[in-house]
């Protein structure tokens, strides 16, 4: 193993590698909060320190391995640092070398670890970091198989225990389309009631479309070239697809306490994408398919498993989860994504494509003449929540909801907001009951599914 170091970093200083100061103690923090990031690899550890909170200390403790992902992390905190506009003023404490787990667990400056990267050893980290009395703050997924999901189970019990939070990062739940889509599935005299559906006509559809190579804060994606092993990232079926789970029960069932009973896994498949090298080499940045995926390579194009789908019940609704992962958008395009919510008076669909300008909006199709009600709640009722809102008629019974650019705050922006929602549950002990059972159950979903589709 190497040595470890600690190495502060300043606003906006990137890390260097050949000039390391030792710091035997780390400073007492006087917040609330420490954040300790443990192998950022994947942007998205970068990505909740676009914004800065109150209650959390400036300054972030890491544990990773040298290397590019490393970098990118700092370089990616060293821009928001460095903006013209909202600068953050973050200061990280940098231990490297390949013991970063056990020197965050035998120095723990801080009491909440966050990680974003590998997903295949993220239950491990997990796992160790409650173990040690440390909360954890994860990218999802938090798992991707069985055995991992098994873990998951025994890790939520000892946290109960010792009362610490462990939480997953659903950044979806803040979309304004979502929130507005669940906010009329609860107005009876809209919606009426959830349809029970069928497998063939589901009473929840929810369908993504992501693209390998994207921009993320105006620089293009560099990806891990372990992103392309299904081994460490998860099929699709296990990865993206925890989001569209994860809304099918806060929509469908807000406030309930679900049981793993409750899913009954109906079919399941995966599919993959190919790249060929010159576009592997623009999304990763290396010249040659690694060795580790070698496995995966045939005629010269690297064959990736990131398109899943499943269909099953939740409590007898009957839905549908795809996730398609395609190399690149079309110019102009962008992520998609879709869904449908059928109720017995009202279909409510969200649709993200060319004719949206790929912003997501709320469609509302009548099915009982409810005109009068539907106009009533957006236009009045939920004015003091959601201020703008308003309506547009299609067609006859067909209309748009018009939703305030401002409310399109963007991605990158659920994240401040999902960690302001973690921050809530950590200082107020208010997260509510449910939390953690529906947890276990998305995670139970998924994996499910998995298992579903690798046995056929």
């Amino acid at each position: 193993m190497k040595n470890t170091a600690l190495v502060a970093i300043a606003a906006g200083l990137l890390l260097s590698c050949e000039n390391k100061e030792s710091v035997n103690q780390a400073p007492e923090s006087t917040s609330e909060i420490t954040i300790m990031s443990l192998d950022p690899g994947h942007f998205h550890a970068g990505l909740i320190h676009k914004s800065m909170y109150p209650q959390v200390d400036s300054t972030v403790y890491v544990f990773a391995p040298e290397g590019a992902e490393l970098k990118d992390y700092m370089n990616r905190l060293a821009g928001y640092n460095n903006r013209e506009e909202d600068a953050t003023a973050w200061n990280l404490q940098v231990s490297t070398g390949d013991d970063y787990l056990e020197k965050m667990i035998s120095t723990k400056p801080g009491n909440v670890m966050m990680v974003a990267g590998k997903n295949d050893r993220k239950i491990d980290y997990i796992s160790a970091a409650i173990s040690n009395g440390i909360n954890v703050y994860a990218d999802k997924p938090l798992v991707i198989n069985k055995s991992g999901f098994q873990k998951l189970v025994k890790t939520f019990e000892e946290a109960g225990k010792k009362d610490l939070l462990l939480y997953d990062i659903m950044t979806e739940r803040f979309e304004i389309s979502t929130i507005l889509q669940k906010e009329l599935s609860l107005v009876p005299d809209v919606f009426g009631e959830l349809e029970k559906g069928t497998l063939e006509n589901p009473a929840i559809t929810k369908e993504s479309v992501h693209h390998f190579f994207k921009y993320v804060s105006g620089n293009p994606l560099i990806r891990p070239d372990w992103f392309f092993d299904t081994d460490i990232e998860g099929t699709g079926i296990v990865d993206v697809t925890t989001h569209l789970v994860d809304l099918i029960q806060w929509e469908a069932f807000p406030g309930v306490t679900l049981d793993t009973s409750d899913v009954q896994m109906q079919t399941a498949k995966l599919w993959s994408t190919d790249l060929d090298l010159d576009q592997f080499k623009l999304v990763t940045g290396k010249a040659e398919f690694p060795d580790f995926l070698q496995k995966n390579v045939s005629n010269n194009k690297l064959s990736v498993n990131s398109n899943g789908e499943m269909n099953y019940t939740l409590k007898g609704v009957h839905s549908k989860v795809s996730v398609i992962w395609n190399y690149q958008a079309p110019e102009g395009a962008a992520d998609t994504h879709y869904s449908m919510m059928r109720g017995t008076k009202a279909n409510l669909i969200i649709q993200q494509g060319a004719a949206e300008n790929y912003v997501a909006t709320l469609y509302v199709e009548l099915l009982d003449g409810q005109d009068e009600a539907l106009t009533s709640l957006v236009k009045e009722k939920l004015q003091d929540r959601f201020p703008g809102l308003d309506l547009e008629k299609i067609s006859t019974g067909k209309y748009k909801v018009i939703i305030p650019s401002t409310y399109h705050n963007g991605h990158e922006a659920h994240f401040a907001q999902v960690t302001e929602k973690y921050l809530e549950y950590f200082t107020q002990k208010n997260m509510p009951s449910w939390e953690v059972p529906n947890m276990i159950v998305k995670y139970f979903t998924t994996t499910e599914a998995l298992v579903k589709a690798e046995k056929k």
